[in-house]
Order: C-alpha cells, then structure tokens, then sequence
C-alpha cells in the first residue's frame, strides 16, 4: 500500500496524497517506513506568520495566485486552531480559499494545531516533506499565529515572512513575540491605513541593529492584500531569498533543527504527563534527578 501511495505522489495524484496525509497525521501502521523511503527534493517552503488579524489568510491567498500566474504549482498547510471537540481544524481555509478549491495546480490542506503550543501541527515536518515528494514548487505554511511560540516556523521554512499590521504599538508587540528575530521578510499589510509609513519607518529603524552583522538586510514590504497591492514585490523579494538560502548554512541548520525536533518527539512519544504523575504519586521518597534519571 504504502510503495503504491509514494509512487502515486510523485506523479501528482492529489486524491492519493490527501490520504498519505491522513494516515500519516493518525499515526497508521507502516506510515514510517513510508517516511524513510521520501526522496529528496527541490520543493521550497515558505512559511507564513504573524499576530490574529494581521491579513496571512488573505496574503497566503494573494500569493497562490502570483504563483499560478508564473505557472508554477503550490501546495498550501493551513495550520488552524484546534476544535475542542475532535480536535479538527476550525477556521478551514478551504472555504476562505474556495476560489482555488479544484485549481489543478494547487492544493489546500487545514491541519488542526491539536493544542501544540507552537502555533503547528504535531505531525508538520512528517506532513510537508510528503508535500514535498509531490510536484509542488513551492510549498507555503501558514501557522495559527500565536504570538511567541510561532518562531517554530522558522526552523521548519526556507523563508519566513513575518505580516504585521500598522496598528498602535504594534511595533512593541513585534519585540515582544520574537518576530524580530525569526523574520526573513517583513509585510506591513494594510499599508492602505493611516501611518502606515510611519510604522514602516518605525519597524525599519528597529531592525537595524539586527543587521549589521548580516550581508542580506531584512526586506519590509507594503501591501494591500485584498487588493493584490504589493504581492509581486512580495513574492520577488521571498525568490531572491530562497535562493540564498540554497548558498548558505541556512540549508544545513533547518536540516538540523527538523532532526532535532523528530528525535525530540519520537523520543518523547510513549511519555505522558498523567503517567508521570501516577509514578510520582506512588514515590514516597522523591528527588526530581533521580526520577527523570531511567528516561535520560
């Protein structure tokens, strides 16, 4: 089953890659072996963060169809807030992307966060390098946005653009989620709003400590996204980007971050809190070292 999925991928079929990504997102039996036979791959990911209302819905919407226009094809991971119920995606994006719903060169997937604090699936490195297997050029992840546990994003995309809005202060909380420092690009969406240029200026002169040690400086772009204001420049700016990260250490260090990450997790993955908290309970003599001692 498994050798017939990955070779129905790599020939694009999406019904088959939609039902890879099922099996493997509920841990079906063998999905592992499956995960080890992935063949490497060109696709490029960009991730797509910022605060609630910051416009990436809309952005992430505008880029799908500068993609489409230079004839390239894009798969899209909407990473939406979990339903407290049976923990599936809430916002589902397919309906807010509806237009590109049965377009043949793109393919929309809403994944639940399932209450994993980084704002991401639990199963989103495993999910975007099946993506990758398929003929996508270009792969975008938006994340659920929030606030500073979105910098996983950064060790997961090529490139990672950060979108803010021109709102009252909203430069401060830009520092305070970590956005200054997980930004490859930076989108001032909205840009149509009073003192937009004023916060541009105000995030361009915050940025500038940042990078006088870096040869690449930090873009900031302006765009009216539901106008498609600005997206071409956008999307320029995150090609030159990408291409940079390939002659860079860059390519190896999100190598390591993904290995990292997947050995923290399959490490982890028989462990429970209420499992620990029984033996916890049953241990009258307690010393924290000497417990945790049998899982290091």
């Amino acid at each position: 089953m498994w050798d017939q999925l990955l070779q129905e991928i790599k020939q694009g079929n999406i019904k088959s890659l939609a039902r890879t990504i099922s099996l493997v997102e509920n841990e079906y039996e063998g999905y592992f072996k499956l995960l080890q036979q992935l063949p490497p791959s060109p696709s490029k990911i960009i991730g797509i963060t910022g605060p609630p209302g910051a416009g990436k819905s809309t952005i992430t919407d505008a880029l799908i169809a500068e993609i489409v226009s230079r004839n390239k094809k894009v798969g899209v991971l909407c990473v939406d807030p979990s339903s407290p119920f049976n923990f599936g995606a809430l916002l589902g994006d397919r309906i807010r992307m509806s237009e590109w719903y049965n377009h043949p060169d793109v393919f929309i997937r809403s994944l639940a966060s399932r209450g994993s604090l980084g704002g991401l699936h639990p199963k989103i490195i495993e999910i975007s390098d099946i993506m990758k297997a398929a003929v996508f050029d270009y792969i975008i992840i938006e994340t659920v946005g929030v606030g500073q546990s979105e910098v996983e994003i950064a060790g997961l995309a090529h490139t990672t653009v950060v979108v803010v809005v021109p709102e009252a202060g909203d430069e401060v909380q830009t520092m305070k989620a970590g956005l200054m420092e997980i930004a490859d690009i930076f989108v001032v969406n909205k840009a149509d709003r009073p003192d937009a240029d004023q916060f541009v200026r105000n995030l361009r002169w915050m940025l500038m400590p940042s990078t006088k040690e870096i040869v690449a400086e930090i873009p900031v772009i302006k765009t009216i996204a539901s106008q498609k204001v600005g997206i071409g420049e956008l999307f320029e700016k995150i090609v030159e980007h990408l291409a940079l990260v390939d002659s860079t250490e860059r390519k190896f260090l999100l190598l390591a971050e993904r290995a990292y990450h997947l050995i923290q997790q399959y490490r982890m993955k028989n462990i429970s809190k209420a499992a620990l908290k029984l033996q916890i309970q049953e241990n009258t003599d307690f010393n924290l070292y000497q417990f945790i001692q049998q899982y290091i």
